[in-house]
C-alpha cells in the first residue's frame, strides 16, 4: 500500500469576502483580494449552487455542488488562484446573468 499525503500549516492571515453581480453578458472575471488564496468559496445566492477550490487543486478546478444536492469535481471553468486574488471561471451553474454571487477567500 502506498500513501501520499501533503499538508501545509500556517495561521490564517488573510480573509476577504465580497459579492459580485453581472447584469450583462457574463464572462470569467478576476477578484483582487490582496493575497494568494488557499481556499475560495463562491455561492450563487439565487440558485444555491456552490463552488469550492482548495490549495493543491489544479487551476480551473473546483468542487461544485448544485442546489439539488449532487456534487462533483469540475476540471474547467472553475477557480484559478492569482498572486493577489483569483479568477472565477464561466461555469454556467454558478456564474449566470443577473444572479448574485457571494464569495470568501482565505489565504
Amino acid at each position: 500500500m502506498a500513501i501520499t499525503s501533503t499538508q501545509t500549516e500556517s495561521e490564517i492571515r488573510n480573509v476577504a469576502v465580497g459579492a459580485y453581480l453581472d447584469t450583462g453578458t457574463v464572462a470569467a472575471f478576476d477578484i483582487t483580494c490582496g493575497f494568494t488564496p488557499r481556499y475560495v468559496r463562491i455561492v450563487n445566492e439565487t440558485s444555491g449552487d456552490v463552488e469550492e477550490w482548495y490549495e493543491g487543486m489544479a487551476d480551473s478546478e473546483a468542487y461544485k455542488r448544485v442546489a439539488a444536492g449532487t456534487g462533483a469535481l469540475i476540471t474547467s471553468n472553475g477557480i484559478i488562484p492569482l498572486a493577489r486574488g483569483f479568477t472565477v471561471g464561466l461555469d454556467t451553474d454558478i456564474h449566470v446573468t443577473s444572479e448574485q454571487l457571494s464569495w470568501m477567500a482565505i489565504g
